[in-house]
């Protein structure tokens, strides 16, 4: 439950990147989160999400998570529900779990999902930016979040383009129909409409990227 006043609601825009910026690079080893949705449909989702902390690129297949699951010393569990996106904001509920009970809920039973998770501060905003692995790698989406909604934003120079309002890049969506199958549609289609950034958030500024 937030103390914004606004509930059980996320509040966040996204945005689609070509390759990992210097400045998360630069970051301790991110986090590896190994996601399994039992719903996925329509909008709402129940997930299974574990965690696990300073897991080194180099040492983690994406598309092995059975070898995950065993090898890998997780250290956070939750279950979560989620509904629709509307404009940004999304119904959130989360609980926490056992992280055994977990583990053997993610290796029974849903449509998986394996990512890393770096995070930085960015000005005054955090933002995290996920790098696909598994049948959706070579995908990388950049995350605002805020308790309230995120207006008036500095959009960093590694951001490409908006993808807040496309239902393609949700995580439960990506779990169900991966980005491999359609990212060379995807590319195509960005060639021909060009980039575009959300105008009904207030006032975007495109701003450079620390190095």
């Amino acid at each position: 439950m937030s103390d914004t006043g606004y509930g059980d609601f996320e509040f966040e825009r996204k945005f689609f990147v070509r390759s990992l910026p210097d400045v998360v690079l630069s970051e301790p080893d991110p986090v590896l989160i190994v996601q399994s949705y039992y719903l996925a449909a329509e909008g709402y989702a129940l997930r299974v999400r574990l965690q696990a902390e300073g897991t080194a690129p180099a040492t983690v297949r994406g598309d092995d998570v059975e070898s995950l699951l065993e090898g890998v010393d997780f250290t956070f569990c939750a279950l979560t529900v989620k509904g629709p996106e509307v404009s940004g904001t999304r119904y959130e509920a989360e609980r926490e779990l056992d992280v055994s009970v977990g583990r053997q809920m993610v290796r029974l039973g849903g449509e998986r999902m394996v990512k890393h998770r770096y995070s930085v501060w960015l000005g005054t905003d955090g933002w995290v930016v996920d790098e696909f692995l598994g049948e959706n790698a070579p995908l990388i989406v950049a995350e605002c979040e805020r308790g309230g909604p995120v207006t008036d934003l500095v959009i960093p120079d590694f951001c490409v383009t908006e993808v807040t309002t496309d239902p393609r890049f949700t995580n439960d969506a990506l779990a169900v129909r991966p980005y491999a199958g359609w990212g060379r549609e995807y590319e195509q289609e960005l060639a021909v409409q060009g980039p575009r950034f959300l105008q009904e958030f207030g006032r975007n500024e495109l701003g450079s990227s620390p190095h």
